[in-house]
């Protein structure tokens, strides 16, 4: 169910690229922060009426913890310009009431249709996979690390937030020049490029934008059940197999926590032994930190993690540990262009988190050079 609420904008703030910050002022008095995305719902101002969809908000989950602006009902003059020929007969969202249609990357009124018609392969291209999009930016400090000249694509898998405006992370990713391109894939949207599945989505990334590496992760925000199969992450392991499929380098990066309460996540969580043991079914690099980062805490959960690798590939021998260097990690990690948080855990209180990361990319940046 959908939990509806309505109120008169008071206040608009700062937001970032494709995103709009709102003081929204309820009928019972209640002040709630909002978000729309002007792309899609229209432009608000001081002393609108919107419409919000509260249903996140009112259960307190973090990731949803705004209310959603999906309408200004009142004023036609604010909602978004849209041309009848627009091309494109992608959908996105499909079957919702915020249904959108984009073009397609590959859609056969694009550009790009001609050159993907019959695309099969990637040439080798490293491809790096990720449980959570707060991986993203410590994959990329490996990467930078390693050779920061490298032309890297993000593709946004389905499994969190839908809309790309809605991180953050990738519109400062952007503003420093870290990312190439975002493609959008399945029924995520607002990507530079618009793919109909993860496979189509790698494909544009080597042949339309001319990646070196791509980074595969779900948008913000990762549903989990507490059990061994419900959880977002699986797309993880799916990612890998098309990428093995296409003739890509397959890299896992690992989800890892020294600080997650969590047993289940602790050292190396349960979700990378399910997507990468269960789910990927060919063969994958596993890289792991080799050497000390200097803190007790995050050499004995990486110490841990490794003992668990090693368990693990007996059960997956598809999978090949690769040691890499964690010389210069820490550093570059601190100088990530944007700010690192998993969990509400930033680089101090989870060094052990963003270090598996950011080897995964830096041993990306490596095949990548290779190439």
């Amino acid at each position: 169910m959908i939990r509806w609420r309505e109120g008169v904008v008071r206040a608009t703030g700062p937001g970032w690229s494709g995103v709009l910050l709102l003081d929204v002022q309820t009928p019972d008095g209640d002040s709630l922060r909002a978000l729309a995305y002007p792309d899609v719902v229209g432009t608000p101002r001081t002393g609108d009426r919107v419409l919000l969809n509260t249903t996140a908000l009112d259960r307190s989950l973090g990731t949803g913890g705004l209310a959603l602006v999906v309408a200004v009902p009142d004023r036609p003059q604010a909602w978004p310009a849209r041309e009848v020929e627009e091309p494109g007969h992608l959908v996105k969202a499909r079957y919702t009431p915020l249904q959108t249609m984009v073009l397609g990357v590959d859609d056969p009124e694009g550009r790009h249709h001609g050159r993907l018609a019959d695309a099969d392969d990637l040439g080798g291209m490293p491809v790096v996979a990720a449980d959570l999009h707060s991986a993203l930016p410590a994959v990329l400090a490996g990467v930078v690390l390693e050779d920061a000249d490298l032309r890297v694509v993000y593709v946004m898998t389905d499994g969190g937030a839908l809309p790309a405006a809605y991180s953050r992370t990738v519109a400062l990713l952007r503003e420093h020049g870290r990312l190439e391109a975002v493609v959008t894939a399945g029924q995520a949207y607002g990507g530079d490029l618009e793919a109909v599945t993860v496979h189509s989505a790698l494909l544009a990334a080597h042949h339309v934008v001319g990646a070196d590496l791509v980074v595969v992760a779900q948008g913000p925000g990762n549903l989990g059940t507490g059990t061994r199969w419900g959880f977002s992450g699986v797309s993880a392991g799916e990612a890998l197999n098309a990428a093995a499929v296409l003739g890509g380098r397959p890299v896992a990066s690992l989800r890892v926590s020294e600080a997650d309460p969590r047993t289940r996540h602790r050292g190396l969580s349960h979700h990378s032994a399910t997507a990468y043991g269960r789910v990927l079914a060919h063969p994958a690099e596993v890289p792991l930190p080799s050497g000390a980062t200097g803190r007790r805490s995050t050499d004995d959960c990486l110490a841990d993690v490794r003992t668990a690798v090693d368990g693990l590939v007996r059960t997956a021998p598809h999978l090949r540990p690769v040691d890499v260097p964690v010389d210069g990690v820490l550093d570059a990690l601190t100088g990530s262009a944007v700010p690192l948080s998993t969990m509400g855990r930033g680089l101090q209180e989870d060094t052990a988190s963003f270090v598996a990361a950011a080897v995964a990319g830096r041993r990306a940046a490596t095949l990548a050079a290779a190439r």
